[in-house]
């Protein structure tokens, strides 16, 4: 009869152990995951906050250069005065 239960109780030891060893197997791996998964959103963010913005696109109009040659035209042609072709001409340069 103590033959029986002896080898009974020692596969019922033995798998016990397995079952526990194995659950805190998966515990774990399912807490490193998770941890990586909040590590992941974190430096998500923070590449979000240090990307600088976009920049607004420059303006489609004429550059300087052709700006200051068509109130040089105008002055020629005697458009414009030498006090606005001067105003004009400071108003571009920003002084």
């Amino acid at each position: 009869m103590f033959r029986r239960r002896r080898p009974l109780l020692r596969a019922a030891a033995v798998g016990g152990g397995a079952y526990l060893a194995g659950k805190h197997k998966a515990r774990a791996s399912d807490q490193q995951a998770a941890d990586e998964a909040a590590q992941d959103d974190r430096i998500s963010q923070l590449e979000q906050q240090q990307a600088p913005p976009p920049q607004a696109a420059p303006a489609a109009g004429p550059s300087m250069a052709d700006q200051l040659q068509q109130i040089a035209a105008l002055h020629q042609q005697g458009v414009l005065t030498d006090d606005e072709f001067a105003a004009a001409k400071a108003k571009l340069l920003g002084s």
